[in-house]
């Protein structure tokens, strides 16, 4: 701080003897002056007293410089960026979208990229058009699902059936199994293979089919369906199998075969080591 305070009376020196106005910042070498916007928000803890009659000022006391902070602008969170999207960015928006993104993540991921544009009034007059030309070229049926038919093809869906009683696969069952593993389908958006499977029937445990499901009556996703079955009777249950959509089994239908091996089984969970 010494050392600041000598140069700059040496730089006020320098100006009035020599006339030269050079900026400030020519004058060091290796110096540097960095502005940081940074503001507190303050008020005094204890009220400053009146003013008598016919004072003109007082001297302010110890107790008078107590500030209570009120509210520091650095940590404030900044409020999100509004953009208008250039193209169709999967699970952010379709082409002409104006959509709210943190302020980081909107100009580092799509600004600087040419991805988007501020939000301005030309901007979004030129918006309308660009959703004109996306409702022609339907690129997607919404921002989200392209993601939604990824997330149900890498999908293992377990396929539970009473190994008592006779039973024919139906889209509610479909329906049903995508109810408990946390995921609501319509049963309009099933499609099921065109040759019936019925059982119960041994052969046909642990063994898959296909099942198609359509998002948004566009988006078409294919998912893996394999048959378990299940008894109220503990001793009549199958045996417990580790990991059972890890494993690759044989289809049901020799047709589905090379869908299916397009599929993605669930990877395995790597093993916890004791050290």
């Amino acid at each position: 701080m010494y050392e600041l305070s000598r140069h700059l009376r040496h730089f006020n020196r320098y100006v009035s003897l020599t006339g030269n106005q050079q900026p400030l910042l020519a004058t060091f070498n290796g110096c540097y002056l960095l502005a940081k916007r940074t503001t507190f928000i303050l008020k005094r803890k204890y009220p400053v007293k009146l003013l008598k009659y016919g004072e003109t000022e007082f001297r302010l006391k110890g107790k008078d410089y107590v500030y209570d902070l009120v509210q520091d602008t650095e940590v404030v969170k900044k409020p999100s960026v509004k953009i208008v999207l250039k193209q169709y960015i999967e699970g952010v928006g379709l082409k002409g979208d104006v959509v709210n993104l943190p302020r980081n993540k909107a100009y580092n991921e799509f600004l600087l990229t040419g991805l988007a544009d501020y939000a301005t009034p030309e901007v979004l007059e030129a918006s309308k058009k660009l959703k004109k030309e996306e409702n022609k070229q339907a690129t997607a049926s919404s921002p989200f699902a392209q993601l939604t038919t990824k997330y149900l093809e890498n999908f293992v869906l377990s396929i539970v059936m009473n190994k008592e009683n006779p039973w024919t696969i139906q889209p509610w069952h479909i329906r049903v199994a995508f109810r408990k593993a946390g995921i609501q389908v319509p049963e309009h958006a099933i499609k099921i293979p065109d040759k019936p499977i019925s059982g119960p029937d041994l052969s046909l445990e642990n063994r898959d089919f296909v099942t198609t499901i359509t998002v948004n009556g566009r988006e078409k996703a294919n998912v893996r369906c394999r048959i378990h079955h299940w008894s109220t009777n503990p001793s009549n249950r199958m045996p417990y199998v580790r990991y059972p959509g890890s494993i690759k089994t044989e289809p049901i239908f020799e047709e589905d075969a090379p869908i299916l091996d397009n599929i993605p089984l669930i990877p395995l969970p790597k093993e916890k080591s004791d050290f």
